[in-house]
């Protein structure tokens, strides 16, 4: 903590910086997560449509709700070697062209196998830019800003659930049902993924003017252009500072690559790299991703109406923005591990309300029915979860992943915790339907809660602040 103090008192004042030239790259960078959380989003609405033009079982509509997962795993372990070796936003790029690809092809499908490749193509997007996204705002901004700007990125991902979330309430709304003939003689549900190919193209475009990290930069020896980009950040007379400390801590007599994620003493793995590595699956351990997958699903399946879950949607997603606000005013002053502590804790009592309510409900019809009392508990609930969660594990988690690797195995180390928290995502959503027909919601949640539980005593024990800390001051 004295270094980071240390660091902070050093860093020049915020009124020192280019601050509008940071929003700008901030605010390219983060339409990234925008797409991130769009793309993850407009599923919830697609999946009666889905399941009908599809003619899918629970099993084969989970896996088509699932399979983006995957593509996110492996584009997200691929994005962060590759931004390694072609730089950070020529890889963003990329993935804004598989953006668009996925979203015309999600649209235009015609079978469960043809749409599964272009959800796929759509997961290798979403997991490049999951990743690239904090770590080029955290290699690009002042120590002193990183976990403001940083955790901008989870106010754009719910920014971009909940521009799906309304964007299928009007579809599905305008259409009369997700499942019904819209424009042109295509399904609701259809126009729902094509609503994405206008974000997706802004994206692209506006990658065109930003620069490349000042970091990936000075480990191809390109220190002048690197110097020009820091200078409109920090000022011309800290710029030569700022280059001379990146180029030590990438002084080391090899390229950055997956084996330095070993420590060369003791041959085992880095432990700051278990840390990122726990850090990416318990925030999918507690079940964020079943509210946001399967959302509509689940209000239906406790007696409100399509549009009337629709609408909770749209006030979770309203709720998260807040908390990812409040998250962005603290995350700098009192510190990262105090905000993923009061998260897991308020999580656990969350969590274990939605179990208790939902385990007192009876089944009519196959359906399972709540009484007055326990379905506004678990509306309450349910949304302090999403509330709690957006205030700390899903903008923190993000940061932390994106500042807290040492600039050699910065790559490497986003590679391995960014797969690791797909392949997580990916075991959650697809099972959420099996816990579903088997143990129930109360079972289900009850999961959740313990995995919750268990991540008080992980960041506890594990975690270690980063707060005003310096990249270069990393060290794992």
């Amino acid at each position: 903590m004295a270094e980071a103090s240390a660091a902070a008192d050093s860093a020049p004042s915020d009124s020192a910086h280019n601050l509008g030239f940071i929003t700008l790259i901030v605010s390219v960078a983060t339409l990234g997560g925008f797409l991130f959380g769009y793309d993850s989003g407009v599923i919830n609405g697609t999946v009666d449509g889905l399941q009908q033009a599809f003619d899918s079982d629970s099993v084969g509509t989970g896996f088509n709700v699932a399979s983006m997962l995957l593509g996110c795993a492996l584009g997200a372990f691929a994005a962060g070697r590759m931004a390694d070796v072609f730089g950070r936003r020529r890889i963003l790029l990329v993935s804004a062209a598989l953006f668009l690809i996925s979203a015309w092809g999600s649209g235009i499908a015609g079978g469960s196998t043809e749409f599964v490749f272009y959800r796929l193509l759509g997961g290798l997007a979403v997991g490049a830019a999951s990743v690239l996204a904090p770590v080029y705002i955290s290699e690009v901004t002042p120590a002193s800003l990183r976990g403001r700007l940083s955790s901008i990125q989870q106010i754009m991902i719910i920014v971009g659930l909940t521009a799906a979330f309304l964007s299928n309430y009007i579809i599905a709304g305008a259409a009369g049902a997700s499942t019904e003939i819209w424009w042109a003689g295509y399904e609701a549900w259809r126009w729902m993924f094509w609503a994405e190919l206008i974000p997706a193209g802004i994206f692209l475009f506006a990658l065109l003017v930003i620069p490349e990290s000042p970091r990936f930069l000075v480990s191809k020896g390109e220190d002048a252009q690197a110097e020009a980009v820091l200078a409109n950040v920090v000022g011309p007379d800290q710029a030569p500072a700022k280059v001379d400390a990146i180029r030590t801590t990438l002084s080391e007599d090899h390229r950055p690559q997956m084996s330095d994620l070993i420590d060369k003493n003791s041959g085992k793995i880095r432990t700051i790299v278990w840390v990122g590595i726990g850090l990416a699956v318990f925030q999918q351990l507690v079940g964020i991703n079943v509210v946001f997958y399967y959302g509509a699903v689940l209000w239906q399946a406790v007696g409100f109406s399509e549009a009337d879950a629709l609408k909770i949607n749209i006030l979770s997603g309203t709720l998260s923005i807040a908390s990812c606000l409040a998250a962005i005013a603290l995350i700098d002053r009192i510190g990262r591990k105090p905000l993923l502590l009061i998260g897991s804790a308020g999580m656990v009592i969350t969590l274990g309300a939605m179990a208790i309510a939902f385990s007192s409900g009876s089944f009519v019809d196959g359906a399972l029915q709540l009484s007055d009392g326990a379905g506004l508990v678990a509306l309450i609930a349910a949304n302090a979860y999403a509330a709690l969660f957006n205030f700390s594990w899903g903008p923190v988690m993000w940061v932390m992943l994106g500042e807290m690797f040492p600039n050699q195995i910065r790559g490497s180390g986003l590679a391995v915790s960014g797969f690791a928290q797909w392949a997580a995502n990916f075991g959650i959503t697809l099972s959420f339907p099996v816990l579903l027909a088997g143990i129930g919601l109360a079972g289900a949640y009850g999961l959740y809660a313990l995995a919750a539980l268990i991540s008080v005593f992980f960041v506890w024990i594990m975690v270690r602040e980063t707060r005003g800390m310096e990249l270069e001051e990393m060290v794992g």
